[in-house]
């Protein structure tokens, strides 16, 4: 077996592995503060580790005070950058506050002269944040059920090798110490430690990768103005040669954007078409297909909804767009839509649904606009 020094000099070495993949993950996606806080986090531990594996058995104030704070610290800062993984907003306040009250509570009686209280605090508020860290882990599983509640597990029996370490301490009464603690439990604890970082690191990195290759393929697939999805995502979704009978598909076109664009800039144009892709995810349902396929063009696929039920969301959306009074010029005219319906007929293909939409659609513009125009039903093939 290895003694307790060189254990935790193997930890640190295993801890700025890890902090070094966590930098070049940050370096390549700066957004994703999430790497940072880990990485900074990763650096005290390493820090604090070095320094508590090259004490040689000295256990005074200074090796006591330095590495703990450091440690806690590291904690802190991991379980920040482990909210921030699951929640891009959540606030970096309680990892802080609670970082800055470890910190306190373990320097307080180290200051008066109990190590061993000072080294019990230490190893309670450490499985603390563990436990925290590995409860964020939980609390977003359904993001990847198996990596996720993987990190937890670890997370959470790291927590419990720290808590060992502080119920040995409490129980054999050792509220001095003069060297560093010598145990099973801190036996337990160093391996745990050393298996369950290198176990987090390697999940916690693969989610990283599984996340920014899904954000990828999202970026890929959506309109980067509106936030709907774009053609390419369309017809991803249903090919061209794809028989869909019943299927309800609209075809909307803003009315005499050009105007807009001319009169207003283009700025005001991409504006008009920011707040109709709003009106469209407002006024459908969830789990309706809403893409822009070019230009003022949006394609709407209705899934289970029959012709009329198809026509009173045309409607809604048209009379919530128009709603809104978009001005387009001094003549009072306002931004309107026009809309073509088409519902799939018997062994129908995708691309003939939206041409017959598309051809509604022309009908109800030349018709004067502000409108939805329905293509007649198509019986046989």
């Amino acid at each position: 077996m290895l003694d307790n020094a060189s254990l935790l000099i193997g930890i640190a070495f295993s801890s700025a592995s890890l902090l070094v993949a966590l930098l070049i993950g940050w370096m390549n996606a700066r957004q994703q503060s999430y790497l940072a806080y880990g990485a900074a986090g990763m650096g005290l531990v390493v820090f604090a580790l070095l320094i508590m594996g090259l004490r040689d058995g000295r256990y005074d104030l200074i090796s006591q005070f330095v590495p703990f704070s450091a440690l806690l610290a590291g904690f802190a800062l991991v379980f920040a950058g482990v909210r921030r993984f699951r929640d891009a907003q959540s606030s970096l306040l309680p990892p802080l506050l609670f970082g800055g009250t470890a910190i306190t509570l373990t320097a307080m009686p180290l200051i008066a002269g109990y190590s061993g209280i000072g080294t019990l605090m230490l190893n309670a508020c450490s499985a603390v944040l563990m436990f925290f860290s590995g409860r964020e882990y939980w609390r977003g599983r359904q993001d990847a059920p198996i990596p996720m509640v993987a990190n937890a597990m670890l997370y959470t029996l790291v927590a419990l090798s720290f808590l060992a370490c502080a119920i040995v301490l409490a129980a054999d009464g050792q509220w001095v110490l003069d060297r560093p603690p010598a145990n099973w439990a801190e036996d337990a604890n160093s391996i745990l430690s050393l298996v369950g970082l290198t176990g987090i690191g390697a999940i916690t990195l693969t989610l990283h990768h599984a996340r920014a290759a899904r954000r990828h393929r999202e970026e890929a697939n959506t309109d980067s103005l509106t936030g709907v999805l774009n053609r390419r995502a369309l017809f991803s979704r249903f090919r061209e040669t794809d028989i869909v009978a019943g299927l309800a598909v609209l075809m909307f076109d803003l009315d005499h954007f050009k105007q807009i664009n001319d009169r207003l800039g283009h700025a005001k144009g991409d504006q008009v078409l920011s707040d109709f892709a709003i009106v469209l995810r407002t006024e459908l349902r969830a789990n309706d297909i809403i893409a822009r396929i070019g230009g003022e063009e949006f394609c709407v696929i209705l899934p289970g909804l029959n012709r009329d039920a198809a026509r009173q969301a045309a409607e809604r959306v048209r009379l919530a767009f128009a709603a809104l009074r978009i001005g387009i010029g001094d003549s009072g005219e306002i931004a309107t839509v026009s809309a073509g319906l088409a519902t799939g007929g018997v062994d129908e293909t995708f691309s003939s649904v939206l041409r017959r939409a598309d051809d509604a659609l022309y009908k109800a513009k030349s018709s004067g606009r502000n409108q939805v125009h329905l293509a007649a039903l198509r019986l046989v093939a």
